[in-house]
């Protein structure tokens, strides 16, 4: 690791450091510190998954502190050591304050505090920019691949649809120590069973040297109604219930949306995410909203954002890894992260000007060049949104169909229909997910089912940069009162090879907002948005541009089951017969972000 000259000094730890919340529930934390005389200013990190985890000497925390920091890891209320009942999110608002002002406080402490982790160590960090105002020994936060709307990417996506392939496996896996803290041992013993036996999740190593959960078997996820689980898990993730009764995006989950709560946000933030990241939006939205909306001078000056090549769970000091999936992208997609959090430290916590704060605000992996580039802002200013229309003449149904991608709008075309049976759902392949398989696969499999259909261009000529937001206008009639649509970006090589980028969904009840649902009327037709996020990607000489649309993808989204019933009741789905419009009158069309050369 290659390290700025700077003063290094012994550390020593002090275990179980308690701190009494404002309701006087005890939380312990272990601290790691210089083992020197006078103070320094506190790097604060929050997790539910035992502080003991981070006991390594080669790891953030020591690294820190070796390097002048007093470094808190805190086990969040209701884990492990700290007292109190665990609610999953929301309880992190106040504890996080509390924290920030406890920490600031210590006896090694200068009173200066800034905030680091990753995963739910980022959501903690996030939960704190929710408090209105702010604490005010907080002076600087970097939070690593965390969503910043918990609606959107954590429980549900983008359109409301449940992030199916993640959310039940790791609610299991945290309650593992909600059923120890309890002396509930059968249902622990069982439980664990579960996990270390592969039914349900365990982590695992994969390829690129990252972590994933091994997935749990088909008739897990399968199982109908939904809200069973609620009922299965009530004592090892009590809050799960509540949860799935609030499918609708509002006041219960604007809570824990920090593009909700930008205005009151007063301090700088280094978001870390990445492309095939589960919460790959939320470093993106965040620095936006937070530029855009912060009251703060301080704030809206010192956001600055990083956007990788990487997966979710990647070692703990991230990010080390050089893919995800099946594609390596090369040397240049190993950063030492610990370096520059420790710039990004030394410059708000010790006043050092080390030309940080000169550098552009945004630095992103651009795939396909596999190269670093650096923007002035997100998403790019110089950015121009292409349309690339969807065609078909006799039915885009398939690869071996005849759908077309193309920048010349329709005229007059036939409808492309299929049948979506939630019995039968399209399988996920990679993708931005956790639980299931991550990053790239080669999506040619899903591309040869009949309810799949392919829209494709002609081979590019020049270097094509796509970079930045991507969306898909769809418009689309069912023979349902409630479906789902998806869509999904592809970079297909010359070799055939189809490189998922980007994926998206839309609940047909979404289609207006997130918060009010409305079914449709059926063979009706509608415009829908697809949301599919971001990326960054060089379509080279000879590859193609590819547009997936169908209905499901599942496990990453739970099957619709085209009845209109409140999510979670269902008990069985119907097929529904899916008819997308592209014509003069109702243009399809998938939105990119291209980047002149």
């Amino acid at each position: 690791m290659i390290v700025q000259a700077r003063k290094a000094y012994k550390v020593v730890t002090e275990k179980n450091v308690p701190m009494n919340a404002r309701d006087g529930v005890t939380l312990f934390a272990d601290v790691i510190r210089p083992d020197a005389p006078g103070r320094f200013p506190v790097l604060l990190s929050r997790t539910p998954y035992n502080k003991k985890g981070t006991d390594d000497p080669n790891g953030p925390s020591y690294l820190f502190a070796r390097y002048g920091y007093v470094t808190v890891m805190q086990d969040c209320r209701g884990r492990f050591e700290s007292k109190g009942e665990y609610d999953t999110i929301f309880q992190e608002v106040a504890d996080g304050y509390d924290a920030v002002e406890w920490a600031a406080r210590l006896p090694w402490s200068n009173g200066r505090v800034g905030t680091t982790g990753q995963s739910y160590l980022g959501l903690t960090q996030y939960m704190i920019a929710c408090n209105d105002p702010m604490p005010p020994s907080l002076q600087v936060m970097a939070p690593v691949s965390a969503s910043s709307d918990y609606h959107a990417s954590w429980i549900y996506h983008t359109g409301g649809v449940a992030m199916w392939g993640w959310m039940i496996p790791y609610a299991l896996f945290k309650g593992l120590n909600t059923l120890k803290r309890a002396k509930r041992n059968d249902l622990f013993e069982r439980a664990k069973e579960y996990v270390e036996g592969g039914e349900f999740p365990v982590i695992r190593q994969t390829r690129f040297g990252f972590n994933a959960f091994t997935p749990l078997t088909d008739k897990w996820y399968r199982h109908l109604p939904i809200k069973d689980w609620a009922e299965l898990l009530k004592e090892a993730a009590p809050y799960l219930a509540d949860h799935i009764a609030h499918a609708d995006d509002g006041e219960y989950w604007y809570r824990a949306n920090v593009n909700r709560h930008a205005a009151s946000v007063s301090v700088p933030m280094l978001h870390v995410t990445s492309w095939y990241d589960i919460f790959g939006e939320g470093g993106m939205s965040a620095y936006r909203s937070i530029k855009d909306d912060s009251r703060s001078e301080k704030a809206r000056s010192g956001q600055r954002l990083i956007i990788g090549p990487w997966g979710h769970l990647l070692p703990y000091n991230v990010p080390s890894s050089r893919g995800t999936g099946d594609i390596d992208f090369g040397p240049s997609a190993l950063i030492d992260l610990n370096e520059t959090l420790l710039r990004w430290f030394d410059y708000w916590l010790k006043d050092i000007d080390n030309g940080i704060i000169d550098e552009p605000p945004v630095t992103i992996f651009t795939l396909g060049e596999n190269r670093w580039q650096s923007l002035s802002d997100w998403p790019p200013p110089n950015m121009r949104e292409v349309r690339y229309f969807l065609h078909s003449q006799k039915g885009a149904n398939t690869l071996s169909g005849d759908g077309a991608l193309s920048t010349v709008p329709p005229n007059t075309e036939p409808t492309d229909t299929y049948t979506y049976d939630p019995n039968d759902p399209v399988p996920s392949l990679g993708g931005n997910n956790l639980t299931i398989d991550i990053g790239v696969q080669d999506q040619r499999p899903a591309e040869e089912r009949p309810d799949v259909l392919v829209y494709t261009s002609e081979p590019i000529e020049q270097p094509l940069e796509v970079t930045g937001p991507v969306k898909v206008a769809l418009w689309a009639s069912s023979s349902a009162i409630d479906t789902d649509f998806t869509a999904k970006l592809v970079d297909v090589h010359p070799s055939g090879y189809a490189q998922n980028l980007l994926d998206g969904i839309i609940r047909a009840r979404y289609r207006e907002s997130a918060s009010a649902p409305k079914m449709m009327k059926a063979d009706k037709p509608y415009l829908f948005t697809i949301d599919l996020w971001a990326t960054s990607n060089v379509f080279l000489p000879g590859h193609r541009i590819r547009v997936e649309i169908s209905s499901s993808n599942f496990p990453r989204f739970d099957r619709n089951l085209n009845t209109g019933e409140a999510f979670g009741e269902g008990t069985k789905g119907i097929p529904a017969r899916q008819t997308v419009f592209h014509r003069a009158d109702m243009t399809s069309f998938l939105l990119l972000p291209v980047i002149p050369r």
